[in-house]
């Protein structure tokens, strides 16, 4: 029989792993390889309920599962080492599993990469962890465009928008991943399970004031904390210099939300760098700055007109005019995947500086296993 291999955490074991095993297993003898309390730590920034020596333990029960172990290697490819040594003709991963990397990995290594599209055993209802562990409804936060303008540094030069969408925490997205994980923890320790009742801008720079206490030496932008608390697609304007938007516009129509969701498309990136630093080597300046204002003034007129056309433009110019100033944003296997999806998108930023979140393509069409996400109404 074909060797097929799976690699993921597998805490909170449930029927929805039993039924990507069975359909893994489906193709071959199957192999699981586990990532260590340590790899999940370090990508999810918390620990796991089931320490690996449990979920291995549990693994190994099901009748489906051929062998498992503890993978050797750390990060998004803990499992390098392993597959090399198993030499496996099928590599099976979720949606929510494929990155790029694995792609060019599998390729190199000569091994079919299979996705599965998350299908429940009959009668049973869809299962994930992040749903069975109800730690939180605190949303996720992702900038569109203008991202940068919230901090004075570039806004003394030009002021100008930022545009923000609030994420419904149905992925469960990695720390350091562009979706304000940080400021998120920060809202957990706060509210623990949701955003309360209130005034928003209270409640928002409520948020901002914990995440930055006096003596924060590099404060974080107040766009995270904005854009956790208040639901649906904003415009954050800011004023030359400031820290705080002088006006926050919200839009929450059900029609435009649904629009934006259908074209906005995921793709796993490899995590950055140990020494990674997206403020060296900057070029700040007027003209890099009213850039991206520009920008993010075009992608807010683009989503108010559905206009998709104009929303991929401006969405591509926001990224042009942050990577310009901030350089460090990228690296060539970032530029590498994003010139591979190209002919595929009207437009493309990525979420998280430096590696470690997502390539984000603006299509009409849909884009093979890619992720996409709903925003909060």
């Amino acid at each position: 029989m074909k060797k097929v291999f799976v690699s993921g955490c597998y805490d909170m074991l449930h029927s929805g792993h039993v039924a990507f095993f069975e359909e893994a297993a489906s193709h071959g003898e199957l192999y699981v390889g586990i990532g260590s309390d340590a790899t999940i730590a370090g990508l999810k920034a918390r620990k796991t309920i089931n320490t690996e020596q449990e979920r291995l333990y549990m693994v190994k029960a099901l009748k489906v599962v051929k062998d498992a172990w503890v993978n050797s290697g750390s990060g998004l490819m803990d499992f390098a080492h392993e597959v090399r040594q198993l030499k496996p003709e099928i590599f099976f991963v979720n949606e929510d599993g494929y990155t790029p990397d694995k792609q060019k990995f599998c390729e190199e290594l000569g091994i079919r990469l299979v996705v599965s599209k998350r299908i429940p055993a009959a009668g049973l209802p869809a299962r994930s962890t992040t749903a069975l562990r109800k730690e939180c409804r605190i949303p996720f936060r992702l900038d569109l465009a203008g991202g940068w303008l919230d901090q004075p540094y570039v806004s003394k030069y030009y002021p100008g928008p930022v545009i923000t969408i609030s994420i419904e925490p149905e992925i469960e997205f990695n720390d350091r991943s562009g979706m304000s994980s940080s400021t998120r923890a920060k809202a957990i320790e706060l509210w623990q399970t949701d955003i309360p009742e209130g005034d928003k801008e209270k409640l928002a720079k409520t948020l901002f004031c914990y995440e930055n206490p006096p003596g924060t030496k590099y404060v974080s932008g107040s766009q995270d904390s904005i854009g956790i608390v208040y639901p649906g697609v904003n415009k954050l304007d800011y004023p030359k210099g400031n820290y705080w938007p002088e006006r926050i516009v919200s839009v929450i129509d059900n029609d435009i939300l649904k629009w934006l969701e259908s074209k906005l498309w995921f793709i796993n990136l490899s995590p950055r760098g140990q020494e990674f630093d997206v403020l060296s080597d900057t070029r700040i300046d007027e003209e890099g700055a009213k850039a991206l204002a520009d920008a993010a003034v075009g992608a807010w007129g683009a989503i108010l007109q559905k206009d998709l056309k104009a929303f991929g433009k401006y969405f591509k110019a926001s990224f042009e005019a942050q990577i310009r100033m901030f350089p460090n944003m990228v690296n060539p296997q970032i530029l590498d995947t994003i010139e591979s999806y190209k002919n595929k998108a009207l437009g493309w930023k990525i979420s998280g500086a430096g590696g470690g979140g997502y390539l984000v393509l603006v299509s009409n069409k849909p884009i093979a296993n890619a992720l996409q996400i709903r925003i909060r109404r």
